[in-house]
C-alpha cells in the first residue's frame, strides 16, 4: 500500500516493500511542498515503477486530507493565503488594455483562458464552502467591520 509521508517540509509518495525480513520504504515520486497527486506523477511513478501497483482513488484521498484548514498557525495555510494574497494584487494590476498589446493573440487568448477557468474554479469553491454549515460557512466568512 503506498501513501503519503512528510519529510521536512517535502511529502513523498513512498510504497512498503519486504526485502529479505525487513520492511524497506520504496520511494516512488517526491511531491513538493504540497502532497498533490497529478497525472503527470502519475505517468512517472508507473512509469519508473511499472511492477507496483497502486490504488490511485486512495492515495489521492490520502494526499488531499493532508491539509488541515482549521489550523491557522500552519505553515501550509500561511503559504496557501499569502499566494492567494500575491495573486489578487498580480490579478489588480493586470488591465485590459495590456492584452491588446500581447504579443500574440495566442498569448492573449490563453491569459482570457486561464482567467475564466480561475473564475470557474472560485465559484465552485466559494459554493463548496457556501454549503457547509458551521466553522466554514459564508456566515462566519464575513469581513470585519461589515
Amino acid at each position: 500500500m503506498a501513501f503519503v509521508r512528510r519529510r521536512g517540509n517535502s511529502y513523498y509518495l513512498v510504497h512498503n516493500v519486504r526485502c529479505g525480513g525487513k520492511v524497506r520504504q520504496l520511494h516512488l515520486a517526491c511531491l513538493g511542498e504540497r502532497a498533490r497527486i497529478t497525472d503527470e506523477v502519475i505517468r512517472e511513478v508507473s512509469r519508473k515503477h511499472p511492477f507496483v501497483e497502486l490504488n490511485w482513488r486512495a492515495v489521492r484521498e490520502q494526499a488531499s486530507g493532508q491539509v488541515n484548514l482549521a489550523d491557522s498557525a500552519s505553515p501550509t495555510i500561511k503559504k496557501f493565503v499569502a499566494s492567494l494574497r500575491a495573486l489578487n494584487l498580480d490579478l489588480a494590476d493586470l488591465f485590459p488594455p495590456l492584452l491588446g498589446v500581447a504579443e500574440s493573440r495566442a498569448v492573449a487568448r490563453e491569459l482570457i483562458l486561464q482567467l475564466r477557468l480561475l473564475q470557474s474554479t472560485l465559484q465552485v469553491k466559494l459554493d463548496q464552502f457556501g454549503r457547509k454549515r458551521g466553522r466554514f460557512s459564508t456566515a462566519n466568512l464575513r469581513m470585519p467591520g461589515r
